[in-house]
Formats: C-alpha cells, sequence, structure tokens
C-alpha cells in the first residue's frame, strides 16, 4: 500500500471518529443548570472541551486503521467471504 493511501485513509478513518467521539459527554444549558447567554442557542454545548475530542479521536481512529491495515495485509476478511450473493461469478 502506497504511504499517500495509507494517510487518506487515515484521515478518512480520523474524520468518521470525530463525528462518532463529538457528542459524547456534551451537555447544554438545561441539562446543566446553567444560565444562558444572550445569543446563546438552546442546544449549545456548555462543557465543549476540543483537546478531549481530538484525543480521543485520535485514539479511536488509530485503532480502527490499525485493524483495517492487518486486514489488508493478512487478508482476515476477504470480499469473497462477504459475497453472499455470489455477484463476482455471475460477472465472469
Amino acid at each position: 500500500m502506497e504511504w499517500t493511501s495509507i494517510i487518506a485513509i487515515y484521515v478518512l478513518f480520523w474524520v468518521i471518529s470525530a463525528f462518532i467521539i463529538l457528542p459524547i459527554g456534551i451537555r447544554n444549558h438545561h441539562e446543566a443548570n446553567v444560565e444562558m447567554v444572550e445569543g446563546q442557542a438552546d442546544g449549545a454545548p456548555v462543557n465543549f472541551r476540543p483537546l478531549r475530542v481530538i484525543l480521543w479521536t485520535t485514539v479511536l481512529a488509530t485503532l480502527a486503521f490499525a485493524l483495517f491495515y492487518f486486514n489488508y495485509v493478512n487478508e482476515w476478511l476477504t470480499i469473497d467471504d462477504i459475497d453472499f450473493f455470489d455477484s463476482r461469478e455471475r460477472l465472469q
């Protein structure tokens, strides 16, 4: 696998992981019993911590990419393993 492919796939895993991690542990002002600031949106988070999000996103993305890469190298799960309708045979 080319190093540019490795970087591109890792970035994809990182972005997907960020969307998974972002809503975890976030509370709005109603849940935290905090007064709203004038002009604040109803769903705006009270305790957003970007460094925590970046750290956990990186951990999750690294684990997911490692699993993907080791599967790519060792071929634990291939297309033939998940081709339930034998579509590859019909194409030949």
